[in-house]
């Protein structure tokens, strides 16, 4: 499988960006999906996480990190094979080089997956500058 970022850029303090990613070679709509973000000298850190689907039990299908939460919103459309991250309200600290993932693992929530990274995929990443 494989998936491919667009969408970055330079962006104020306050403005919005949306991010979105391809995804290729794999069933896209039974993999869980997610957003993490990576600044030179930090460890990459899961953002957005949701499950797929096919999760019977609805509990536990999105995950947003408290610095995101209310601001940024993931969603995925199936059909297309596509997953965004909307970002709003966005402040120097949000600039860093964003990569989506997309993995499987039907027993995690989203909130574990995104604390651990359990993701088979990840793209190249998107950078996003956040600067008056």
């Amino acid at each position: 499988g494989q998936l491919v970022e667009s969408g970055g850029g330079l962006v104020q303090p306050g403005g919005s960006l949306r991010l979105s990613c391809a995804a290729s070679e794999l069933s896209f709509q039974h993999y869980d999906i997610g957003w993490f973000r990576q600044v030179p000298g930090k460890e990459r850190e899961g953002i957005a996480c949701i499950k797929t689907s096919d999760t019977t039990n609805n509990t536990g299908s999105t995950y947003y990190h408290d610095s995101v939460k209310g601001r940024f919103t993931i969603s995925r459309d199936d059909n297309k094979g596509i997953m965004y991250l909307q970002m709003n309200n966005v402040n120097p600290e949000d600039t860093a080089t964003y990569h989506c993932a997309a993995g499987l693992a039907p027993r995690r929530t989203a909130s574990d997956m995104c604390r651990r990274g359990n993701f088979e995929y990840f793209g190249q990443g998107t950078q996003v500058t956040v600067s008056p």
